[in-house]
């Protein structure tokens, strides 16, 4: 039996990180993987990346990392800038360094978004009305052909969901640990909300009938994630840290 813990979208969120970490040492999994997306975010991106170096993770980029290293800071969002303007050279060398996607073992396989996207979602579909569950369809088309793959881990939309193809190939994304709601526009303005605060990974467990999924939510103190993020000047960050939402209230 092999357990795996998975990561994703941490966005600097290093209380959310150290408190995912000390659940996992108490799983006894074989092994913690990181599906990117990890610094952007006005929270504490040099000690996350200072943290996660040392760890030396199988880890892939997700699309803030290439965003972080190809766009110049006029064009980024405010969570790149934040973090683009903080980062150290060793930093960037180790960001540039990881690959957009990462075979696991002999039949999985490590994703951001797509196995042909950092940008598409896997498990949800946004529409002119907003955010839906993709139907199995859509996941099988965005899944393509991964001859003797399994399971494909993937993040990007902090949405933890697990979904088993036709075909018996599972996917799971374990949801975010460092941000729980976020707003987008494209292709249409949606917000992604999972309505509560908790920190969120997964524990995929590969028996002798096949792969099996776990997710997890884990208590941190996301007041004073909040706090940060307000004095960094994100409102709006402060209000998904504390909540879960995009507004208060909601």
């Amino acid at each position: 039996m092999t357990r795996i813990a998975v990561l994703s979208d941490i966005h600097g969120n290093l209380a959310a990180l150290e408190a995912v970490l000390a659940d996992i040492a108490a799983q006894g999994v074989d092994q913690t993987v990181n599906l990117g997306d990890i610094l952007s975010g006005p929270l504490l991106p040099v000690e996350t990346a200072d943290r996660l170096m040392a760890l030396a993770l199988p880890t892939i980029r997700g699309n803030h990392e290439r965003q972080l290293l190809d766009q110049p800071p006029e064009a980024m969002g405010p969570s790149d800038r934040f973090a683009a303007s903080r980062l150290r050279a060793d930093h960037r060398a180790w960001l540039a360094g990881l690959p957009t996607r990462l075979p696991l073992g002999e039949d999985a396989l490590m994703v951001h978004g797509t196995p042909e996207s950092d940008l598409v979602y896997f498990l949800e579909t946004v529409t002119p009305q907003g955010l839906r569950a993709a139907t199995a369809a859509e996941v099988a088309a965005r899944a393509g052909d991964t001859p003797g793959v399994r399971l494909i881990l993937c993040g990007h939309t902090h949405v933890p969901r697990t979904v088993v193809l036709g075909d018996g190939r599972m996917i799971v994304n374990p949801g975010s640990v460092g941000l729980p709601a976020y707003a987008d526009d494209h292709p249409w303005p949606h917000a992604v909300e999972t309505g509560t605060p908790h920190a969120r990974y997964a524990i995929v467990t590969r028996g002798t009938d096949g792969w099996q999924a776990e997710h997890r939510l884990v208590r941190y103190d996301w007041a004073g994630a909040a706090r940060l993020a307000q004095t960094h000047g994100r409102p709006d960050w402060a209000v998904a840290l504390r909540t879960g939402r995009m507004t208060q209230g909601a």
